[in-house]
């Protein structure tokens, strides 16, 4: 099977009125039933890389490595050769820290999550080199991140399979890294994005995969939070928030007094069962985690400033958490 082949899809920097279309009827499957192994390898057989993993991630990580413990944790079987997994992790580990956990790139078109993760380990990282064991994985779907899809080959979402028996590799491998010292992380900070590209193409797609009708929903402009509902930390994701208002904007609540069809429980703060839905920021028992969300596609924003609210993000919260344990 070819790794991937050209369909063409609309651009994610496009400009949409209202931040959201009605995307005409999906081209793949026929509506109401749910797709079979041909409309996944039809969906697959259009599929092209738009960026290198190699020249964007692989190649960043390769000038880190005077710094970090680079740690090749998984490879994914499609195209195996192109598609290593790696993490970094602070020089000499102490038994005496928790760790921290950041996690950039489990959709793979999310990009300032990737570059912000590489940027908070170029930029930051060394700032918390005594106070916590720092394991970084900025990008866990490489072929995700070269095609600029939601997916991974399989049409499933990484982000719904952090789970036992994941449908889903890039999502198995990081459980089985972080299994060793995942009793000991303290805080994890997934970062992500929503963009156009949901309502025009990623949620239509899941609705045709599915074989249900598509519900158009509402992109929210600006920065927000997704904290964990069975074990929320409201001071922690608001320490994060005002850190990242110096940055850029956050997202206020629609006429409903939600994000994404989620009650705003703080400002730019909704909550989510992470463990129960499969969400990556669910992959550990941190007491503190939360799920970072920019809108690139804002007029009132820019590609830098989402990487540099990414950085913010993770900064705060390790800000926040290690103050904790220094009180």
């Amino acid at each position: 099977m070819a790794c991937a082949r050209l369909w063409g899809i609309p651009s994610r920097h496009e400009t949409i009125d209202n931040a959201m279309t009605i995307a005409a009827p999906f081209p793949i499957g026929t509506p109401g039933i749910p797709w079979g192994k041909a409309e996944v390898a039809e969906w697959l057989s259009q599929r092209t890389a738009k960026r290198s993993y190699k020249s964007d991630v692989r190649d960043a990580i390769d000038s880190l490595r005077t710094r970090f413990d680079v740690v090749q944790y998984g490879r994914l079987d499609h195209c195996p050769e192109k598609f290593p997994l790696f993490a970094l992790e602070s020089r000499g580990a102490r038994e005496s820290l928790p760790y921290a956990l950041v996690t950039g790139g489990v959709h793979g078109y999310e990009t300032s999550g990737v570059q912000g993760a590489l940027r908070f380990l170029d930029r930051s990282a060394a700032a918390y080199a005594d106070r916590v064991n720092l394991v970084v994985a900025p990008c866990i779907s490489p072929w995700a991140y070269e095609v600029i899809q939601r997916w991974n080959p399989q049409a499933v979402d990484p982000n719904r399979s952090f789970r036992p028996d994941s449908p889903s590799p890039e999502s198995a491998a990081l459980i089985d890294f972080v299994a060793p010292f995942r009793d000991r992380v303290i805080v994890h900070v997934d970062l992500h994005e929503t963009t156009d590209t949901d309502e025009t193409e990623f949620r239509p797609a899941l609705a045709a995969r599915d074989g249900v009708p598509y519900e158009p929903g509402e992109i929210p402009d600006g920065f927000y939070l997704v904290d964990d509902e069975e074990h929320p930390q409201p001071e922690f994701q608001q320490a994060v928030i005002a850190a990242v208002a110096k940055v850029t904007h956050i997202a206020a609540a629609d006429r409903h007094g939600e994000i994404i069809g989620s009650p705003v429980v703080a400002p730019g703060v909704i909550r989510y069962p992470l463990k129960k839905l499969g969400l990556c920021a669910g992959v550990t028992d941190a007491p503190f985690k939360t799920t970072t969300e920019v809108y690139p596609d804002s007029p009132r924003t820019t590609p830098e400033e989402c990487i540099e609210a990414q950085v913010a993000a993770v900064c705060a919260a390790l800000d926040f958490v290690t103050a904790i344990r220094r009180s």
